[in-house]
């Protein structure tokens, strides 16, 4: 059973964005995007405040987002680094597993990945991740170094969205039968 604690909240501010993002759509009519809470359960908790100190995971979480964009399910989890590449211990087995049977069911499943030190967001779906993790649980590498991130789906602010994540998965879907395992077009 993990646990959490104050210093637990990283990848806050992708969060942040994204729910802003999700917000518009909403309102705008063009996509439905549910955060999924993680459940917990409170050890600890600040007299005064009611802030919770201390709590443990009651299950392990799935995907942080979940929902439809045109009639397109979608499944996503959000994810910053620090470090010049994405590292796999940073991707949970169970979202992996998650993620590959929302994929089977016909969905579209996908990171966006935060790199603090280039300040650029990305959009890093399934189909290209399970190349490289497949690699990575072979011993070839233990992360996705940022050189490796499809340009063509980086993440930038359109149409008045600080964070226009859906204008680069379009692209994506667009061409989703025509992308290999490596990310490129073939």
């Amino acid at each position: 059973m993990g646990y959490w604690n104050t210093r637990g909240l990283r990848g806050k501010f992708l969060e942040e964005l994204i729910n802003m993002a999700n917000s518009m759509y909403r309102k705008k009519g063009v996509a439905l995007i549910q955060k999924i809470p993680t459940p917990i359960t409170p050890l600890e908790i600040e007299k005064g405040t009611g802030r919770i100190k201390k709590a443990y995971f009651e299950s392990k979480s799935t995907v942080d987002y979940i929902g439809v964009i045109q009639g397109i399910p979608v499944c996503f989890d959000a994810k910053e680094t620090n470090n010049k590449s994405l590292p796999f211990k940073n991707i949970h087995e169970h979202q992996f597993e998650f993620m590959e049977d929302f994929e089977k069911q016909d969905g579209i499943s996908f990171f966006i990945v935060y790199f603090k030190l280039y300040d650029k967001f990305y959009i890093l779906p399934f189909k290209i991740l399970k190349k490289y993790w497949e690699e990575g649980k072979n011993g070839k590498n233990k992360s996705i170094k940022y050189e490796l991130f499809d340009k063509s789906l980086e993440i930038k602010s359109n149409n008045g969205y600080i964070l226009d994540y859906i204008d680069t998965l379009k692209r994506f879907i667009e061409c989703y039968d025509e992308y290999d395992v490596f990310g490129d077009f073939v």
